[in-house]
This record gives C-alpha cells, sequence and structure tokens, in this order.
C-alpha cells in the first residue's frame, strides 16, 4: 500500500517492529525499506542502522541499503539495483509518497525514547551517490515532508540540527531578500486527487518514451517521463483522469502542450505554431479521448 494507512494517525507509537508490521505501516520484519522498482517504496524505518544518516526533522538525508557487515560498517559499494534503493528511485521519479517509521535506535534528536512511531508522509525529492564515511559509494535520498505532515516530536530537549538546503541549480544564481516579517492568512484550499495509477500506466505503456518527440530520458537506476493530461483536470475545464486524456511525454514538450504551444488534431497530428509537424506516436492499448483532444484546443482558440 502506497501512502496512508487507513486509521492510521501521525504519531502512533508502537512497542516492536511486529506490530508495526501488523497494522500495514511498516511489513518487513527487519528490512528499513519496504518496496520494489515496479511499485515504488513503501515505507522506511529510521533507526541510526546507516551512519552517514541524517535527520533534520522534516528533512531526512538517508541511506540506501546495501554493503555492510554484522557490525553496521560499510564494507562495499551499494547499488541501484538493489531492491530499496530502486524502489526508492522510483518514488523519485514517478512522485509517490513514502510512509516514514522511526525507531528508538537512532541517535537522532527525533527519535522516540522507545519503541517505534509512525511520523507521516514525506516525499522523496532528489539523490544521489557519494563516498560514505566507510570510504564506500553509498546512495542517500532526500526525503522531505509534505506541508500537511507534523513536525516530528523531539524525544529530549537538545539543540536541534539546522536542516539543509536542497542543491542549487547555479552558483551564479541571484540573492533573494524575501520578506522578514510575511503576512500569514488562512485560506481553504480544495485538491484535486489525480490518479498516479493511471499516469503510470500509461507511462508503461510507452516505456517512459515521449510520445510527441520520441525523446527517452534516461537517470541513475530509471527513467523519467511526466503524465501529462490533455484536457485540464482543474476548473472551469474539468477532464477526465482517464488513460485517454494522458499522454505519456518529455518535460519540454509537457510544458508546450500545457502552454498551447503545442496541440493535437484530431487524426492525432502534432501542430505547432500552425504548423504539422509530426504525428503522435501511439499505442495498441491506448486509445486517446478525441473530445479531450478537442476541448484542449478549444482551450487555446485553435
Amino acid at each position: 500500500m502506497i501512502g496512508e494507512v487507513p486509521n492510521v494517525p501521525v504519531g502512533q507509537e508502537y512497542d516492536t517492529r511486529r506490530l508495526a508490521h501488523q497494522a500495514g505501516v511498516h511489513r518487513p520484519l527487519q528490512a528499513g525499506i519496504c518496496g520494489t522498482k515496479k511499485t515504488g517504496a513503501e515505507s522506511i524505518v529510521v533507526s541510526g542502522g546507516y551512519k552517514d544518516d541524517e535527520d533534520y526533522g522534516t528533512v531526512i538525508v538517508y541511506t540506501g541499503h546495501g554493503g555492510q557487515d554484522g557490525a553496521g560498517n560499510q564494507v562495499s559499494n551499494q547499488s541501484l539495483d538493489d531492491t530499496g534503493n530502486a524502489a526508492l528511485v522510483t518514488s523519485h521519479l514517478e512522485g509517490l509518497p513514502v510512509r516514514v517509521l522511526r525507531g528508538w535506535q537512532g541517535d537522532s534528536p527525533y527519535a522516540p525514547s522507545s519503541g517505534y512511531r509512525y511520523d507521516g508522509l514525506y516525499r522523496v525529492t532528489n539523490y544521489g551517490s557519494t563516498l560514505g564515511i566507510d570510504g564506500f559509494l553509498i546512495w542517500q535520498f532526500r526525503l522531505e515532508a509534505y506541508d500537511d505532515t507534523p513536525m516530528p516530536e523531539v524525544a529530549q530537549q537538545q539543540e536541534l540540527p539546522a536542516t539543509p538546503s536542497p542543491p542549487v541549480s547555479s552558483a551564479d544564481a541571484p540573492a533573494v531578500d524575501g520578506n522578514e516579517a510575511p503576512e500569514r492568512v488562512t485560506s481553504t484550499v480544495q485538491r484535486i486527487v489525480r490518479s498516479s495509477a493511471v499516469k503510470r500506466q500509461v507511462k508503461a505503456w510507452h516505456d517512459n518514451r515521449c510520445q510527441i518527440c520520441d525523446l527517452r530520458i534516461e537517470v541513475p537506476g530509471g527513467s523519467y517521463s511526466e503524465g501529462a493530461h490533455i484536457q485540464a483536470l482543474g476548473s472551469p475545464h474539468n477532464g477526465p483522469d482517464t488513460p485517454g486524456n494522458v499522454l505519456c511525454l518529455c518535460p519540454n514538450c509537457h510544458v508546450m502542450l500545457d502552454a498551447g504551444a503545442i496541440v493535437l488534431g484530431d487524426d492525432l497530428s502534432v501542430i505547432r505554431g500552425g504548423d504539422v509537424v509530426g504525428v503522435l506516436r501511439t499505442h495498441p492499448r491506448h486509445a486517446i479521448d478525441l473530445e479531450c483532444v478537442r476541448q484542449h484546443r478549444k482551450r487555446w482558440r485553435l
């Protein structure tokens, strides 16, 4: 099960891992990562099992699995072929939530004083390889709590580590002063629940290859594409969340589709700047909803 477990609130405590297993929060009794490359990671346990782990509460730098001896020393390189590591890569590429369980064994200030505690849903925001403390290659995954996931409890009063900033894309990026006293407002947000299963099915049919430009983006541990709705889901468009309304696209083509720089003809021709530049690549099991195609053209008055 990906995501929340019914009737299990954030902060729920368990005396043993077996109880967490029985509740469905973290199914393995020993492994720290639950999941596969195909499904993504269901859950992880943060319990001091790897000396390179870093816990900042709502941000976790989590060391992947593999390469340890019985004493907890890294004695060989880790690999993304490991089932657990591959699962976390899939969670990152597909944007899937991961349940986090903290155990008492860790030296983190956020570790419970005893047993285990379910601390909510986190997303894998990036990952990469580095030389660990013991001098071997490790894979590390940065997980960030969702906005509605509360800050985990602190077991004892101590100085908390400062949250590390995420990697920046350019060393030359200009500094931003920001606002030291931002206005606080109360608002209600209505979210559209998007079916990740629909997008994943469409992307699997096309093997993560863009239906417009045929690009397949290779990354360590897998490949990347985006599921793009032809007719937008939000009001006033109210498109259906069905395979016929979803395309497998690269990020560039996704942006152009959303902005109306690319539209489709009823014959699935790809139209850019008023000119036909190609034909949408299709799959026998992926029937495109032509009404969604027409609504997308109508949106951009084309």
